[in-house]
């Protein structure tokens, strides 16, 4: 994969969105009402993926005129991204559930519970 993936909250949202189910394409405005995230928020996201080959994206095909509107952007998780994504989900769901090394888990604010 061309691009390291820093796994955050917002990348692990739209990760999880894919892997509802790995064979929907999903569009932009579709991935914004799904994640609650707007679009100078989303993009960026995308694009990295994309870069690091855990996403691919295509145009639709469609006659513009005839649907009345423009192609959309389709994204689909690709094979690897299903492995790779599956995997940094579960590295982070058990750094959020424990503390390294102390056995307490973390509070989503900070600090130790």
């Amino acid at each position: 994969m061309a691009d390291e993936v820093r796994m955050t909250i917002t990348v692990a949202r739209v990760l999880r969105v894919f892997l509802d189910d790995v064979a929907q394409p999903r569009y932009g405005y579709e991935l914004m009402r799904l994640t609650g995230y707007p679009s100078g928020k989303l993009y960026p996201v995308l694009a990295r993926l994309e870069r690091a080959g855990w996403l691919t994206k295509e145009i639709e095909d469609i006659d513009p005129a005839i649907e009345g509107r423009p192609a959309r952007r389709l994204y689909r998780i690709s094979a690897d991204g299903i492995q790779a994504a599956r995997l940094a989900l579960a590295v982070l769901s058990e750094q959020l559930r424990l503390a390294p090394g102390t056995g307490r888990r973390l509070r989503p604010h900070g600090g130790l519970v």
